[in-house]
């Protein structure tokens, strides 16, 4: 039997791994030049004025909430379909957290049944500090009516645009912050360019640049302007906040750096993988990723939702026939607020209905660079022939 196809892979050449040995090499291996240089990169792709380079997306989700004051008694809502880092964040830092269903064409965030929400949380004065908008699959939620929105109840965006570095909303890169405070990337080796683990948050507030750098290092610093008296000598530093080791390493960033270079063509071919999908899958059963004519989707993920009225098959045997097969689908995402952990915080079923009838027919077919068109006829054909035996 060939070998299964996974859903994702990462995509490393020798000039990759020559930036990395070339770090192995230096002076220095955690905090050198590299992760500035990378910081500059990204920040300068997107249009942003500043960017923070941390351990991990999840960690940069958490000190972008602290950045903006999240704590005990407040609210922050984010999209129920997403990994648990988007709502865990807010936990973390001692505030509640509540779910907004999706759109049911993109998946997204709903900026309609945000607006509704919200309403409802004004007259019953419970309004939330921070609404994190996650862009699936790479494609931007409607951040403009979702800022809207924010400018009339007064609340503060984290964009979660783990999935999304490359893509392009409104003409205008992921990232720049125009509709947002803080906008958050993944370097995940399945992300769009990886950094091994990684993430980063930019924004154009440089109070809150200043505030997520102190955070992601211990809370400490050696500038002498933010000390609280002159310093002792050359070697004092003072922690002036209770922060975290969320530091990127030099690496890594020299890995970031170098993927950087492809990052366009990394999202062209991933492009040219859905345009193929999509054609090979018009006559098939099942509903194919829409795309917002404001968007353009870095794709990280392609997914596709089952017809099952038509296929006469559960959505867990067409899975396990596809895995079977050598097709290493998975499922993005199941709705945070079924996890254990948030039931036992008294969500339950029904909480956000589209999200759930998303979850019932959603799979994650396999979508990467590396992703041969010999392996996606592979992918098409199970899909074809599992279809017909139902």
């Amino acid at each position: 039997m060939s070998a299964m196809i996974p859903y994702g892979r990462q995509d490393i050449n020798e000039s990759d791994i020559q930036a990395v040995v070339d770090v192995l090499r230096s002076d220095f291996l955690t905090q050198g030049p590299a992760v500035p240089a990378f910081e500059s990169a990204v920040a300068g792709y997107c249009g942003a004025q500043f960017s923070v380079a941390v351990s991990s997306a999840t960690s940069a989700l958490h000190i972008a909430c602290l950045a903006l004051g999240v704590g005990k008694g407040d609210l922050v809502w984010t999209s129920p379909v997403t990994f648990v880092a988007s709502a865990n964040c807010a936990l973390y830092c001692g505030a509640e957290i509540d779910f907004v269903d999706i759109d049911q064409r993109t998946y997204n965030l709903s900026a309609a049944h945000l607006e509704e929400k919200l309403e409802q949380a004004r007259h019953a004065g419970r309004l939330p500090k921070v609404v994190i908008p996650v862009h699936l699959s790479g494609q931007s939620c409607d951040m403009a009516s979702i800022h809207a929105l924010s400018q009339r109840y007064g609340f503060k965006i984290i964009e979660d645009a783990s999935h999304a570095i490359g893509g392009k909303y409104q003409g205008q890169p992921i990232g720049g912050c125009r509709y947002s405070d803080i906008t958050i990337f993944s370097f995940h080796p399945v992300k769009i360019i990886t950094t091994g683990e990684g993430g980063m948050a930019l924004t154009n507030d440089v109070r809150l640049a200043k505030r997520m750098q102190l955070l992601r290092s211990h809370g400490i610093t050696r500038d002498a302007h933010e000390m609280t008296h002159e310093p002792d000598g050359p070697w004092y530093y003072q922690q002036i906040e209770l922060g975290f080791n969320y530091r990127m390493t030099d690496l890594q960033a020299a890995l970031g750096l170098s993927q950087m270079q492809r990052l366009d063509e990394f999202v062209a071919i991933r492009h040219a993988i859905a345009k193929r999908y999509d054609d090979l899958f018009k006559d098939l059963p099942m509903v194919t990723p829409w795309q917002h004519p404001e968007s353009y989707s870095a794709f990280h993920l392609y997914v596709i939702r089952l017809k099952l009225e038509r296929l006469g098959k559960t959505h867990l045997a067409f899975f396990e026939a596809l895995r079977s097969a050598g097709v290493g689908v998975n499922l993005h995402y199941i709705p945070v607020y079924l996890q254990p952990y948030y039931q036992g915080l008294g969500f339950k079923a029904g909480h956000c209905p589209e999200s759930e009838r998303y979850y019932a027919e959603a799979i994650s077919l396999p979508m990467y660079p590396g992703l041969m068109e010999g392996g996606q006829q592979r992918v098409v054909e199970a899909l074809g022939t599992i279809a017909s035996q139902c």
